[in-house]
């Protein structure tokens, strides 16, 4: 096996192992045209790489057939199309269609709503994208909430385990009951459309003026704020079955008529009207967001105490968008029968490729995968090389640390004590929402100021959002009420440090808590290091390298331009540092002109779900 660098115009300077050809078994999973389109590949069942097409094509929930992110896993697997046993589309197309054929027929449906659905009725089949990139051999099509389910189940380690998939809404289900035993997956009840949990959630998202499928993080973040004065009310959006059903009365919502989430019935319910987008948010808002959050809680534990008497595991793996709601996540762990549970990372539809890769693998091979997901660095990466060139070309001031490794953390750490924001961009870029110490922004967790500082400076958000602490995995249970690892930061915990924490630590006392294991991302484990080494903290600050409403950056060159349009003090790409003082003068009018240039066509809707 050799490595070499190979320059492609989408992502420069990427470091590609090639494999000489075999009889391995090679399986490419899909995900596109709904939410967040993705691409990873399986060989001889072990997930080798894994990509959203959002991070090549820099369109925020890039919904577009992921052609650069197909293009990425041929190029890591060292494989062409023609070396494909098959290609894994994530949902049912037919099941979907019967769905948007009944949709149409709904009485009183608004023009521009029955115009958008006709639309989506006389579009390609995902069958004919594929063909139409010259991909020939067999495609394997898998139910959208079975995507869901092998996501998870099948790269948890667990032998056996319940296993429960809640989103918005796939072909039909929204919400399904299983389990998983050896290579097999079985489903024993589902919720069906219009009746959706993730419908609930953005229906209030909606109401509180934040975007639908990207603001959800915002109400749970704005919950703790508030208190719940509304949950009675809110409570009536729903009614909760028996077994495992529930069903949203209708005449709160709007989806299914208009392009809207919620009807005036809510805004009349609340006795306010909905929040205008980017309007104060006031006790009110904080006090909905808080009834919804304990609202969604409630249901979710009563629904997974009944799975637990219908597959008594003392696992539990999760997939699907509702299970990115970590507050919700750390409570039925915490008071649900389950000892443990497994989410998804890529819990949303991107990881819906990965769980339908997994299930092509299971039907041609009668076993399941073969890795647990020890972690999700499974995206591009930038060589030290290609990095010095590029910013040698640029005539940027920067130091090179090749060789030095210990001299640059050193130096980084240094930087960090005195206050400085750094931007984190090393190795393998992190698969899913969440970054992990590959495409990170890093800060010191015990200032008091850096958290709205980065807020209003850097990331450019309400300063209401908390952030993440990243933790030496070996010292987790010094500082939070944690006893067991955490490697993708998807559930919360008590902060319960010696230390202040201020910068990390949210107002109810909690915080979204990722463990770092030098296993998985040595790099980054020696930062963390150098750092406790230097002042007793193990922890620090870690957000997603980017700025609002834009992807996580992918190349060091998108680093850079991110770099030049934000307040970040310092950028650390692989062995190379950038000051501010060092940025050329015609970077700046470079990166705002490419910024002017990007649309956003390719992204999911800010009122609606996306149903179609």
């Amino acid at each position: 096996m050799r490595t070499e660098v190979v320059r492609r115009g989408d992502h420069p300077g990427m470091t590609i192992t090639k494999r000489a050809k075999s009889s391995q078994c090679n399986i490419m999973g899909i995900s596109a045209g709904y939410h967040d389109s993705a691409c990873c590949l399986l060989q001889d069942g072990v997930l080798v790489a894994a990509v959203q097409e959002e991070r090549f094509s820099r369109v925020k929930n890039d919904k577009s057939f992921p052609r650069k992110a197909l293009r990425y896993c041929l190029e890591a697997g060292g494989i062409s199309l023609a070396d494909l046993d098959c290609i894994a589309y994530y949902e049912d197309p037919c099941l979907k269609l019967g769905r948007q054929i009944w949709m149409s027929l709904i009485p009183d449906i608004s023009p521009d709503r029955l115009d958008a659905t006709a639309d989506r009725l006389t579009r390609r089949s995902p069958q004919d994208f594929i063909r139409r990139f010259g991909y020939n051999g067999p495609i394997e099509v898998v139910d959208h909430h079975l995507s869901h389910a092998a996501s998870t189940y099948y790269f948890s380690g667990f032998s056996e385990s319940a296993i429960l998939t809640v989103d918005g809404v796939g072909d039909w289900p929204t919400t399904t009951y299983g389990s998983g035993s050896g290579s097999e997956i079985q489903r024993f009840e589902q919720v069906d459309f219009p009746d959706s949990l993730g419908f609930f959630y953005s229906a209030i998202t909606a109401y509180l003026g934040f975007e639908v499928n990207e603001g959800e993080y915002k109400v749970m973040g704005l919950a703790p704020y508030g208190r719940p004065l509304y949950v009675d009310r809110i409570r009536k959006l729903i009614e909760v079955g028996p077994g495992g059903q529930y069903r949203l009365d209708l005449k709160y919502f709007s989806f299914l008529k208009e392009d809207s989430m919620y009807s005036e019935e809510l805004c009349a319910l609340l006795e306010r009207p909905a929040r205008s987008a980017e309007s104060e948010l006031d006790s009110f808002h904080m006090d909905v967001a808080k009834s919804a959050q304990v609202v969604l809680e409630e249901v979710l534990l009563e629904k997974v105490k009944f799975l637990h008497s219908r597959v008594p595991s003392d696992n539990l793996c999760m997939a699907g968008g509702v299970a990115l709601n970590v507050v919700a996540n750390g409570r039925c762990l915490k008071e649900g029968p389950f000892r443990r549970l497994f989410v998804q990372p890529a819990a949303g539809d991107a990881g819906g490729a990965i769980g339908a890769a997994a299930v092509a693998h299971v039907r041609r091979k009668k076993e399941a995968p073969i890795r647990k997901l020890d972690h999700v660095y499974l995206g591009p990466a930038n060589s030290s090389l290609s990095v010095r060139r590029l910013l040698e070309a640029s005539s940027a001031q920067f130091q090179d640390f090749a060789g030095r490794t210990s001299e640059m953390l050193r130096y980084t750490v240094q930087k960090l004590m005195e206050g400085k924001v750094v931007g984190w961009c090393q190795g393998r870029m992190e698969f899913g929402p969440r970054s992990l110490g590959a495409r990170s922004i890093l800060a010191d967790p015990r200032r008091p100021d850096m958290r709205d500082r980065i807020n209003a400076l850097i990331k450019m958000r309400e300063a209401f959002r908390p952030f993440a602490p990243a933790v030496l995995a070996s010292r987790t249970q010094e500082h939070f009420a944690l006893d067991h690892a955490s490697p993708f930061m998807l559930e919360t915990c008590g902060v319960i440090s010696g230390i202040p924490l201020p910068s990390i630590t949210h107002v109810d006392g909690s915080a979204r808590v990722q463990t770092v294991d030098e296993n998985t991302n040595p790099r980054f484990a020696a930062l963390l290091e150098e750092f406790y080494r230097a002042t007793g903290c193990p922890i620090l600050l870690n957000t997603s390298f980017n700025m609002r409403g834009e992807p996580i950056v992918c190349t060091a060159f998108d680093a850079m331009m991110c770099f030049v349009r934000s307040k970040i003090d310092l950028l650390v790409v692989e062995d190379c540092i950038l000051e501010r003082s060092g940025i050329p003068p015609l970077w700046e009018f470079q990166a705002h002109l490419a910024y002017k240039k990007r649309t956003g066509g390719g992204a999911i809707s800010a009122n609606v779900y996306t149903l179609l």
